[in-house]
């Protein structure tokens, strides 16, 4: 596992041009996507490089990690309408290339294992875009969660609905279900990529990435990983043992040259549109 800590705007940069850089390669990406507040830079990122840089989605395929149980597809608050608003909209993907769980399903075991039967037939996922909540989960895969899991219903923590609340009106319809990717699931794809920011992040980056692997933290287990990048801003790595030095190899590693680059491009300030 690899942790790489940049400045605030740089850290969704790179999850960005990462998944640039594997999608040039490889066209027919099957690409593991998330949905919060964490990933919004990063979208509006590719989205940019799409328009400017001619990033081509339209042979990958996507698989969202989770949905809200009860929550229809059009439903404001679903990850569908979000994934459509901040990425799937703005690119050239194609909507059946699109897939997430359907929270709505009459049978939701039953869309479950659909679902997974679904990321399998594609060949599974090779890059698996992650964030980690505040209760150490990927997806919706609370504590204490199986190492091995597949995609399945997952009870939410009192810690997840209370942050999430604020997005439903009124609070009190935040679902209490949800469907998620599993851990083992999760631990199949070729490549991971997390991505966590800000302050409130920081004491379970430290759980996760500089603790023991265990099912209370069900992000721990990312460790086993063999192919994975942590990406921290300095905020989310304030608590991380060695936090200095995995910045100073950043700095220093010659394969991330290119990005270095590309970041001093991207975060330029740009002219306001003309209207």
């Amino acid at each position: 596992m690899e942790i790489i800590i940049q400045t605030d705007a740089a850290a969704a940069a790179l999850m960005a041009w990462v998944i640039g850089k594997e999608l040039r390669a490889n066209p027919r990406l099957v690409l593991g996507l998330a949905a919060g507040s964490t990933m919004e830079p990063v979208y509006r990122h590719l989205v940019r490089m799409h328009q400017e840089e001619g990033l081509d989605f339209s042979r990958c395929r996507t698989f969202n990690l989770d949905e809200y149980a009860g929550l229809a597809p059009t439903h404001p608050n679903s990850f569908s309408t979000y994934m459509r608003l901040h990425l799937f909209d703005k690119v050239n993907l194609r909507p059946e290339n699109a897939h997430l769980p359907n929270g709505a399903a009459d049978n939701l075991e039953a869309e479950c294992a659909r679902y997974e039967q679904l990321i399998q037939g594609s060949g599974g996922i090779d890059l698996q875009v992650l964030g980690i909540g505040r209760t150490g989960h990927l997806g919706f895969n609370e504590p204490p969660s199986p190492l091995d899991s597949r995609t399945r219903v997952q009870a939410l923590a009192p810690l997840t609905r209370e942050q999430n609340a604020p997005l439903f009106a009124p609070p009190g319809q935040v679902p209490s279900l949800a469907i998620t990717i599993g851990i083992g699931t999760i631990l199949d794809s070729r490549c991971c990529l997390l991505l966590a920011t800000g302050a409130r992040k920081a004491q379970i980056v430290a759980k996760a990435f500089a603790g023991p692997v265990t099912s209370m933290v069900p992000a721990s287990a990312l460790q086993l990983h063999p192919d994975c990048a942590v990406i921290l801003d300095e905020p989310a790595a304030g608590q991380l043992p060695g936090a200095e030095d995995y910045r100073r190899a950043f700095e220093q590693e010659p394969r991330w040259q290119p990005f270095r680059q590309w970041r001093a491009r991207a975060l330029a300030p740009r002219p306001p549109d003309k209207k």
